[in-house]
């Protein structure tokens, strides 16, 4: 019996698969960003047309995100529309380790942080906007932020 090749991975998976580094380092952030917009929609139980209807776009596109087609969608989107269901996004720069030619793209999606948004993106519906800014649950930095995005 022949025995089977191994090769110890990268930790990048799309690097492994022979995208080049720049290209590899994308689509990391971007699957761990589609990985979040899912568990944010399919955490509220949402139907396509209701997570459609929140995102602005058609049925069609969600149904895309869902089934993890990432084609079509920038990271500044996929952020935009993890903002628009009460998600925070932090990006971190830090110096890569010494002897290491290149830095690590690495995203890391909050379990906490998550169910904390859904709450508040639900009170904040529930309320209303000036009932939300009334009670303490939306900031004016936020006020701000869903007049800026004609909400």
């Amino acid at each position: 019996m022949k025995r089977a090749t191994v090769t110890k991975g990268s930790g990048n998976i799309f690097r492994d698969l022979g995208f080049s580094v720049e290209r590899s380092a994308e689509l990391i952030l971007k699957s761990s960003l589609l990985q979040a917009l899912q568990e944010t929609i399919r955490g509220r139980g949402w139907k396509q047309a209701e997570a459609a209807t929140q995102l602005g776009i058609d049925q069609a596109k969600i149904s895309k995100l869902l089934s993890g087609q990432m084609a079509g969608f920038s990271v500044e989107r996929l952020v935009h529309f993890l903002s628009l269901l009460g998600q925070d996004v932090e990006v971190t720069v830090r110096r890569a380790p010494r002897g290491q030619r290149y830095g690590t793209v690495r995203a890391m999606v909050s379990r906490r942080s998550s169910k904390l948004a859904v709450s508040r993106s639900e009170k904040m519906q529930r309320y209303g906007v000036k009932k939300a800014k009334k009670k303490g649950i939306l900031t004016e930095a936020d006020v701000e932020k869903l007049v800026f995005q004609g909400r």
